[in-house]
Formats: C-alpha cells, sequence, structure tokens
C-alpha cells in the first residue's frame, strides 16, 4: 500500500538559453521577477537582470545566459552568464594560486575569516532564505532555515579550528617521538544538489577552509560534473547528488587516483513497533515523508508499522495528511510549496503507477494536481524482520526506529541493527544536526560531511617519526650492521 499526500498545482522550473542581449526583448526583461515591487529585495542582494555567474577574485563569466525561473509559479526570476571553459581554467589557476597564501595562515586565524563568513550570512538571513525559496520552491521557513544551517557550521568550524590535530604516539624506541601531522589536501572542489545549495554547501566550505583549503563551487550540470572529476588539480572532489551519477563521478575520479567526497541518495525507512509512542510516530512520519516537498536526500519513503498499531497510524496519518496547508511557499500558513522540475513531477507519476501495477492501492491523493512525497507502509510482526527489511535496500542513509524497549534500542543501535549512516530513535529520518558527522554507507556513497571527525576528509595525514637520540635503533628491533 502506499500513502501520498493532495492537491498541488505543479509549476516547472527549467533554464532556456540565449546567445546575446539583443535576442532580450524589453517587454521579457520588465517580466522578470527581480523588476517587480515586491521582489525589490533581490537587487537588495546586489542582484540585478543580468548576472556574473563566475567569481574568482573578481564577477564574470563567458559562457550561456541561462534564465532562472520560480518553480511556484512558473516566472522568470533573472538571467546569470554561465561559466566558459576558460573561466573554469582561469578560476582553478587563481584559487592555487591562493591556496599558497591561505594554507600558511595559522588555522585559528582561519577560522576568525569564517566567522566573519558567517556573521556576515547572519546579517541577511531573511532575503537569503528568501532567494532560496523563490528558486528551490521550498517553505519559507525552510529556505531561512538553510542559511541557518550555514551560519551554524561557520560557527562550529570556528572553534574546530583551535582542536585539528593529530596524536602524540608512543614510540618503541628510545629517543624517538611518532606524531600524526595533518595538513590540507590544498583544492577542494564542491558540486551541490538542487534541494540543499546553501547548506551543503555550507557544510563543505566552513570546515575545508578551517583546515587550510581552497574551495572551487559549481553548480550541478554535468559539464561541471566531468570537468572536475578528470582534473587532477582538484585534490578533493566532494560531490551531492543521485547514486546513478555518483557512481559516475567515482569512477572518474578513481582512475587518477583522486580523492571523492559522495552524499548520495537514500532509500530511509521508520520503523515503529507495538509499544511506540503514536503521538511522536504519526508528525515524525509526516514531516520525514513531505518536508522539503519530499526532495530531501533524508526523506521517509518506506514506513514499516507493527501489525498491532498498523490501522491505526494509516488513519491518524490519513486525517493529517488533508490537514497540510499546500500552495505559495511564501505563505507562512503553507507547509508545502511545488516539486522543484518537471522531471520530478514525472518521476513521481511513475511511482505512484508502479505502486498499482505491483498491488499497491493509494490511501490519499495520487492525482496529477498532488504532492510528491510517495512512502510505502507495510505491517510488520517480528523485530528480527523488520530490521532486515530496513537493511535490505542498497542505500543507507538515514533510519529511525519508535519504541520505548532499551533492549531494542541499543540492538538497533548495535552490528545487527541498522546498517545507515544515520540510525534514529523516536525521531524522524530528516532534520539532521550539523554536530554530527552527515553521511551514509553502501549506495549513499561512504562520504561524511559536517560535525564530528568529518573535517579528516579535508585533510591528508602524515606519520612522522622524529629521532632525538644519537643513536639509529630500527623498529621491530631490527639488527642491520
Amino acid at each position: 500500500m502506499w500513502r501520498v499526500p493532495r492537491q498541488l498545482c505543479v509549476h516547472f522550473a527549467r533554464g532556456s538559453r540565449l546567445s546575446g542581449p539583443w535576442n532580450r526583448p524589453a517587454a521579457f526583461m520588465s517580466t522578470l521577477l527581480i523588476n517587480q515591487a515586491q521582489y525589490a529585495w533581490l537587487k537588495e542582494l546586489g542582484l540585478r537582470e543580468e548576472n556574473e555567474g563566475v567569481y574568482n577574485g573578481s564577477w564574470g563569466g563567458r559562457g550561456e545566459v541561462i534564465t532562472t525561473y520560480c518553480p511556484a509559479n512558473n516566472e522568470p526570476i533573472a538571467r546569470v552568464r554561465q561559466a566558459s571553459v576558460a573561466d573554469y581554467e582561469e578560476t582553478v589557476k587563481k584559487a592555487r594560486e591562493a591556496w599558497r597564501v591561505w594554507a600558511e595562515v595559522p588555522a585559528p586565524k582561519r577560522g576568525e575569516i569564517v566567522r566573519q563568513i558567517g556573521d556576515a550570512l547572519r546579517e541577511k538571513i531573511q532575503k537569503l532564505g528568501s532567494l532560496v525559496s523563490l528558486e528551490m520552491g521550498k517553505i519559507l521557513v525552510e529556505g531561512v532555515g538553510e542559511v541557518q544551517e550555514y551560519v551554524d557550521i561557520c560557527d562550529y568550524a570556528v572553534g574546530l579550528s583551535r582542536m585539528i590535530g593529530g596524536p602524540i604516539l608512543p614510540s618503541e624506541r628510545p629517543g624517538h617521538a611518532l606524531i600524526e601531522q595533518w595538513n590540507p589536501v590544498g583544492l577542494v572542489g564542491i558540486i551541490t544538489a538542487f534541494n540543499f545549495p546553501v547548506a551543503v554547501y555550507g557544510w563543505n566550505n566552513a570546515i575545508a577552509m578551517i583546515c587550510g583549503n581552497v574551495c572551487l563551487w559549481w553548480c550541478r550540470c554535468w559539464t561541471s560534473v566531468t570537468a572536475m572529476a578528470k582534473d587532477e588539480r582538484v585534490n578533493l572532489l566532494s560531490f551531492t547528488g543521485s547514486t546513478q551519477v555518483g557512481k559516475q563521478v567515482a569512477l572518474m575520479v578513481q582512475e587518477r587516483f583522486g580523492r571523492s567526497l559522495l552524499e548520495l541518495g537514500g532509500n530511509n525507512a521508520i520503523i515503529a513497533f507495538e509499544d511506540a509512542d503514536l503521538s511522536l510516530v504519526v508528525p515524525s512520519a509526516l514531516f520525514a515523508a513531505v518536508g522539503t516537498a519530499g526532495q530531501r536526500c533524508t526523506t521517509a519513503r518506506r514506513l514499516f508499522l507493527h501489525e498491532s498499531i498498523h490501522d491505526e497510524v494509516v488513519n491518524r496519518l490519513k486525517k493529517a495528511y488533508a490537514q497540510i496547508r499546500v500552495g505559495n511557499p511564501w505563505d507562512s500558513n503553507v507547509l508545502y510549496g511545488p516539486l522543484h522540475t518537471k522531471q520530478a513531477v514525472s518521476m513521481f507519476l511513475g511511482a505512484v503507477e508502479e505502486a498499482k501495477k505491483e498491488g499497491g492501492t493509494v490511501v490519499y491523493g495520487g492525482k496529477v494536481m498532488t504532492l510528491s512525497p510517495v512512502v510505502t507502509h507495510f505491517a510488520s510482526l517480528s523485530e528480527e524482520e523488520v530490521f532486515a527489511w530496513n537493511n535490505e535496500v542498497k542505500q543507507g542513509l538515514s533510519s529511525s526506529i519508535f519504541t520505548k524497549d532499551l533492549g531494542r534500542i541499543f540492538r538497533w543501535l548495535g552490528p545487527k541493527g541498522s546498517d545507515c549512516g544515520i540510525v534514529n530513535v523516536n525521531i524522524p529520518t530528516s532534520g539532521a544536526e550539523i554536530g554530527g558527522a552527515f553521511g551514509g554507507e553502501k549506495h549513499t556513497g561512504g562520504g561524511r560531511e559536517s560535525g564530528s571527525d568529518a573535517w579528516k576528509q579535508y585533510m591528508r595525514r602524515s606519520t612522522c617519526t622524529i629521532n632525538y637520540s644519537k643513536d639509529l635503533p630500527l623498529a621491530q628491533g631490527i639488527k642491520f650492521q
């Protein structure tokens, strides 16, 4: 059986290319949202009718001009001139030159610069959040929350800048010191996905910078993915996107023995046992399924309910879905905005039809004018069975159980429990905090970003042995005379 929400007139975001300003009639330019009074705040962010899409110390761009559209009303926002191959080459060269200076700056001083970035974001957080909402389609509070996540990781990185380092290890040889030295990898390429363009960039950028790296951020298109994946000057490539593209990225980077950090898709599950608190289960399942219009990598796709509570939870969720307010994402009363692209709509409708072919029934919604999230719900019996169901999919990003049984909780966290990178108890699968490492296993890519020791992925490690004695003893007691 499948659970799907309802009632959304979906509009599509798309880009259209024009070769030059002579193809842009004045009447068309006047229809851009940036020229309308209610969107005057866009100009307060420094945006114009046509914007340079490259920054490498100065603004520029010699590539094609695209129009960015608002997915909520299908109206053009503004135009952006993209990077050319020459722009890319120039930017990589400047970035590597900048690294020679940046890497020599003491880490706490680098942290001070990142603190200033966070403060600048704070000053314009509402307008920047509004821009995220306008371009991506997520509701305004989520757009602002995404910028807040960048602010938070800046704060975290400032403290981290005084703590990164390796241990001093005991040496088996007298008069010797054994230490771990961590140094920046160099140039970090960052390719982000449409659903969290600010937060994911922030996770990478703030941590990479305090580690002594410089960053090259490229919004995703296949040309940029290929260029950066094959470029030996890019020491680490952080890619967030689909598993399908991530596999190709991994192969291209590995072919040159480069390093990649992959954050790919998830097929995330919520499990509710017979002792679950339904007042936690229902809102958690609802938020995990429909938050960000079901377009998060941590969105719940599967809902496993113990047979004793199955019907009750389904009925409660049915009522909850009926109360979801769908519409303009800038309306404070709305909980659900549009899907981002026409492709997303097609994938959603295809998933519904596939479910029907496999014998599933639509409990709620599923029409053309509808929401996106498709959540499969099943009745389950045993703990062993449902843990196996959680782990049987190829992805391993996020998972959550609802129970009061302490033994079950620790079995869930243990080696025979969830095989995901995010293993929750009594909370949704989505909504991670920045203090922990974010990422997943298996086809989710294995990469980790944000907190904990994720900083190590942006560094190279050297084991250093220092002989401060006058003798030369060899390791393992070897005599070579």
